[in-house]
């Protein structure tokens, strides 16, 4: 599947790239990536400094009226472009922003589907108009301290390996399949880079799950997963 990842910069942050390229790895090749916003911005410094370390190209868009987001607009555009010149099987649209709702109803009805990636706070309008739709981030208090430890790609790592395992009915996954998982992609995770001579021990530190032991073999549970 060619995938098409439109980016916009003024509402997410470049932290999350990695997370993005590496799930929508799952489903095929990203063969468009497009960031867009307005790079005399300083507010965008940090997203250009990785761009081309991720092979995504900068769709400059200049904010011609202040308080108005020009690039929401420009970044429609740019779907429609390649959604009527069929460069795409599938969109990915990275953005916390309702406003592209209405991008996303239009894509699907052309019978593509349309994979979301946002934080918490995406409102369901957007979240409900995507196909697919991947959170980025935790605003689960039970983490605040535990990201001052680890670092923040290495709990959304574990957040989207647990997401990738399968799970019984009432969502326990197994450690072994974890462990598998946060050792593969680009920025493998080692628990032992963190002073642990066991995958249980890390993964209890870190605060994101509750574990129990079943015939012998210890699963392990998101304590937000619903």
């Amino acid at each position: 599947m060619k995938i098409a990842l439109l980016i916009d910069c003024d509402n997410i942050t470049y932290h999350y790239i990695q997370t993005v390229l590496e799930k929508l790895g799952e489903f095929g090749h990203v063969t468009i990536r497009h960031a867009h916003g307005d790079w005399n911005s300083p507010i965008l410094s940090g997203w250009a400094k990785i761009l081309a370390s991720n092979a995504v190209r900068p769709m400059q868009q200049f904010a011609y009226t202040k308080g108005k987001n020009a690039s929401d607009l420009a970044m429609t555009i740019d779907a429609m472009d390649i959604l009527h010149e069929n460069k795409a099987d599938a969109f990915a649209i990275m953005s916390s922003d309702s406003d592209f709702t209405p991008l996303a109803i239009r894509i699907r009805e052309s019978g593509l589907p349309v994979f979301g990636f946002g934080e918490e706070k995406t409102p369901e309008a957007f979240t409900g108009s995507c196909s697919e739709f991947f959170v980025l981030g935790t605003n689960d208090k039970r983490n605040v301290n535990v990201e001052s430890k680890f670092p923040e790609p290495v709990i959304l790592k574990l957040r989207n390996a647990y997401g990738q395992t399968k799970k019984d009915k009432n969502r326990w996954a197994t450690l072994s399949s974890i462990g598998k998982l946060i050792k593969n992609g680009k920025k493998p995770v080692s628990c032992k880079d963190y002073g642990y001579k066991k995958l249980t021990d890390f993964i209890k530190d870190t605060g994101l799950f509750d574990t129990c032991t079943m015939n012998g073999c210890l699963y392990i549970r998101l304590k937000d997963a619903k």
